[in-house]
């Protein structure tokens, strides 16, 4: 009988070890659904956002207009 004791034991202790598991995975998929499938929409991949050519001209445009108006500002206050 002593072995039989040894192998229930055994089995309760499996058991109690299968329950936490599946508890901790399920955990994992909650997490992962909470998080929706943000994989699919690259922010997970660290892609580059690209400008389109329009956008660029119009970003160094405004720059060249600020620095301008700065360049304007220095020449007055030198004067």
């Amino acid at each position: 009988m002593n072995i039989l004791t040894a192998i229930k034991r055994e089995e309760r202790k499996l058991e109690k070890q299968m329950n936490t598991l599946q508890r901790r995975l399920q955990s994992l998929k909650d997490a992962a659904k909470a998080l929706g499938n943000s994989e699919a929409n690259g922010l997970d991949r660290g892609e580059k956002r690209l400008l389109s050519a329009a956008a660029r001209a119009k970003i160094s445009a405004a720059a060249k207009r600020r620095w301008a108006k700065v360049r304007a500002g220095s020449k007055k206050a030198t004067n």
